[in-house]
């Protein structure tokens, strides 16, 4: 377990194999984090976030009364698209669990700088326009925030784990 916290660390030295299997795994640990957290916000987008978002989709159909009528196929559509995502991320962290790689902790990190700068350019946008509950709820957004920044950390330890896995291996090819 120590080693494995050691591992998290995205600045520790990586001396051995082992260490780079646990550094490439705290990838994964972060892809479970977010599965999580999807759980998290797929529990209340099937509850009150399934209001919110009807009210919204109805007032923005106001203007258009034919789309009117796809606000209630609409908001099944996210909760059904939420939940291939989640599966696709589980999917995704146990292979980063099971086989280590430097290709998934890439993938995921990318993904989370780009979830860090649209969120904070929503942040300013709904500021600006003074939307406030649109959008979304406090603590759903201030906590994906937290998520994110903990995810960065553990991929950026993961592209360390797996390039040092990658270069244990070609040591022992020689």
């Amino acid at each position: 377990m120590t080693d494995m916290v050691r591992a998290m660390n995205p600045t520790a030295a990586i001396t051995n194999a082992a260490e780079a299997k646990a550094a490439a795994r705290a990838s994964a640990i972060a892809i479970f984090l977010g599965v999580i957290w999807g759980v998290v916000g797929l529990v209340w987008l099937m509850g009150p976030g399934a209001e919110v978002m009807e009210a919204a989709m109805a007032e923005a159909a106001a203007a258009s009364p034919d789309a009117a009528g796809m606000t209630g196929m609409m908001s099944s559509m996210a909760v059904g698209f939420a939940g291939f995502l989640i599966i696709c991320q589980l999917i995704l962290g146990l292979v980063q669990w099971f086989k280590p790689n430097i290709v998934i902790p890439i993938l995921f990190t990318v993904l989370v700088v780009y979830g860090l700068g649209s969120t904070a350019l929503g942040l300013v946008m709904a500021d600006q326009m003074d939307l406030g509950a649109a959008a979304g709820p406090t603590w759903q957004v201030y906590g994906g925030l937290a998520v994110m920044v903990v995810q960065l950390i553990l991929h950026i330890a993961g592209i360390r784990g797996g390039s040092a896995m990658n270069k244990f291996r070609d040591a022992q090819a020689y």
